[in-house]
């Protein structure tokens, strides 16, 4: 019999269209053959215990960080941003390895709960438990960091992995799964499918445990659908539209840098990256003037790549145009700021609420900067967004208050992002930007499953579940009862 030649593509640099790697389609048959190898994996995985996956993942956090050069030169080359900016993403993964890899064991290990006083003669407990499999369909924007947000913290919990990178960076997925494999030659238990939509589509339904998605909100709604087929759990990381808000007393250069590098590095290819500023009228002016400074020395191809996907150059364009036709004004960049690969950072002011440069993702460099009264006025715009991933609040007495009101699942006060950078804190937003959280404890726990057990230490003369229990013990009960919490809400 002919064997079926294995369909291949392209991973090209977005810079120069140059063909930087040739990878396989994987078919929907191979993709569940790659989910039935991680079945078996899983469980020996888990049978190393929490000190053997340990052991293994700051192996691999070691080979990451000696070959850092090699791994952010496949990211230069897939994704065309500038070497500093790939080595910060991995060295903020490298981070994350670190911390599920050390805290693991204190947040998913057995805990002793209390058993009440009228099972006091039990002891319980609850531990979390490996979910299995988990299927992770990466983004290409961020190849490194934002995927082994979910990867590294399902290894960490005991599960096995099938990772379906962007068809942008698959040179990056397979650097990642071939330097595991290094420190984990016995089994598959990090694997990788490469493709198109048709591979990822093959991963919903191939019978993962769950899947951890980061892309666009659209896309998101699509792998929900198919994933309700089969009661397949999901987390899903989506898009935004991150506001950054400026108190009257917030250092104003400090405010200004971060909106500027918030906005336009990446190339603005960031879900939480900075796309729309709120201001106090008070530091209006010197805020935007600061902006317009430090923007002039931003420039393409050497502070930030080109626009990795063809397809985003039209939506930027389409969005600085609505912006302009509006009454807004480009302080920099503006009509002719989108080239054929490149975009010129764009600073858009006087930008009615309503256009789609504000409400709707442009994942471009470009910002809208506006003028409120007050902070509460900021709020409510940041807020008026069907989005809810991350925001940043400037203000040097009032940022807390000032966080606490923002729809988001994330808030930096008097620094940009700062909170991508902490393990501990959980990564994920609401509304559109998705549900369920990666990175810290709760991003541990999303990939495993609590059980709780029971056990009897003795008999007592009061049994409850049992078909002989008679009135006096039903009696005795009722009085039990009554005195511990008859009393609550009497006046």
């Amino acid at each position: 019999m002919t064997a079926v030649a294995q369909e291949t593509f392209d991973s090209l640099s977005p810079a120069t269209d140059e063909v930087v790697g040739t990878y396989p389609v994987h078919s929907p048959e191979q993709v569940r053959d790659a989910v039935a190898r991680a079945r078996g994996a899983a469980a020996w995985w888990a049978s190393l215990g929490f000190g053997g996956r340990a052991d293994r993942l700051r192996k691999w956090a070691g080979i990451v960080t000696r070959r850092m050069d090699e791994l952010c030169a496949v990211v230069q080359q897939e994704t065309g941003k500038p070497r500093g900016d790939a080595q910060l993403e991995v060295v903020l993964a490298i981070e994350h390895i670190a911390w599920a890899a050390r805290h693991a064991p204190k947040v998913l290990g057995r805990k002793r709960r209390s058993a009440g006083l009228l099972l006091s003669n039990h002891t319980a407990s609850v531990e979390y438990v490996p979910l299995g499999v988990i299927g992770v369909i990466g983004p290409w924007n961020y190849p490194v960091y934002t995927p082994l947000g979910s990867i590294t913290y399902a290894l960490a919990a005991g599960n096995a992995v099938v990772f379906k990178p962007s068809e942008y960076t698959p040179g990056v997925g397979k650097w990642l799964a071939d330097t595991f494999a290094e420190v984990v030659p016995e089994q598959p238990v990090f694997q990788l499918v490469t493709g198109f939509g048709r591979t990822g589509a093959a991963l919903v339904s191939a019978g993962v445990d769950k899947i951890a998605f980061t892309g666009s909100t659209a896309t998101g709604k699509k792998i929900m659908a198919a994933a309700a087929e089969t009661l397949t759990p999901v987390v899903i990381e989506a898009g935004g539209k991150d506001a950054l808000l400026v108190d009257s007393d917030a250092d104003v250069d400090a405010a200004a840098d971060a909106a500027v590098w918030g906005a336009f590095s990446n190339s603005g290819q960031t879900c939480i990256g900075v796309e729309r500023v709120y201001v106090h009228e008070d530091v209006y002016d010197r805020f935007v003037g600061k902006v317009v400074e430090l923007t002039r020395d931003v420039e393409p191809g050497k502070q930030y790549g080109p626009i990795t996907m063809p397809a985003q150059l039209d939506v930027i364009r389409r969005h600085i145009a609505d912006a302009l036709a509006r009454g807004g004004r480009a302080l920099t960049g503006g009509a002719d700021a989108v080239g054929e690969r490149y975009v010129r950072p764009t600073v858009l002011v006087d930008v009615p609420e309503d256009s789609e440069a504000v409400t709707e993702e442009t994942f471009g460099p470009t910002v809208t900067i506006a003028k409120v009264r007050s902070m509460d006025e900021a709020v409510e715009k940041a807020n008026a967004t069907r989005y809810g991933l991350g925001s940043t609040v400037f203000s040097r007495h009032n940022g807390t208050k000032i966080a606490a009101k923002l729809k988001s699942g994330m808030t930096s006060i008097n620094a940009p992002f700062s909170f991508a950078g902490i393990g501990s804190l959980p990564f994920g937003g609401v509304g559109d930007s998705g549900f369920g959280r990666i990175h810290g404890p709760e991003g541990l726990r999303e990939f495993a499953r609590p059980k709780a057990v029971a056990r009897q230490r003795f008999s007592v003369p009061i049994q409850l579940t049992t078909f002989t229990r008679g009135e006096k013990t039903d009696r005795l009960v009722g009085k039990l009862v009554t005195i511990l919490h008859g009393r609550g809400g009497a006046g």
